[in-house]
């Protein structure tokens, strides 16, 4: 039997594009309403719900537990394309299911 939680969160980035695997520094700690059963296995599908920004904003998910996780915006960065990882705010939709 799978459980699924939604919320949403409204984001933005003040800070430069994070490019070191592990760094959480600028993260926001996003909880729950209800924490998932012990030992669960968790995923969290995130997406953007505005368009506020003219650049394109990237979602970035890390340390998903059965109590919440972490996550940031962090524009693409790709090929000649550079961002310096600033972003207006956006409200980014989450879903989040037991696997």
């Amino acid at each position: 039997m799978s459980f699924i939680q939604t919320g949403k969160i409204d984001l933005k980035s003040d800070n430069a594009t994070e490019t070191s695997g592990g760094n959480t520094s600028t993260f926001t700690r996003v909880t729950f309403p209800s924490p998932f059963p012990q030992g669960s296995q968790v995923v969290v599908f995130p997406l953007t719900q505005t368009f506020n920004g003219p650049e394109t904003p990237g979602i970035r998910i890390h340390d998903v537990t059965n109590t919440g996780f972490l996550i940031r915006l962090n524009e693409v960065y790709a090929g000649n394309a550079k961002s310096d990882g600033k972003h207006t705010t956006e409200t980014i939709g989450w879903l989040a299911s037991t696997v």
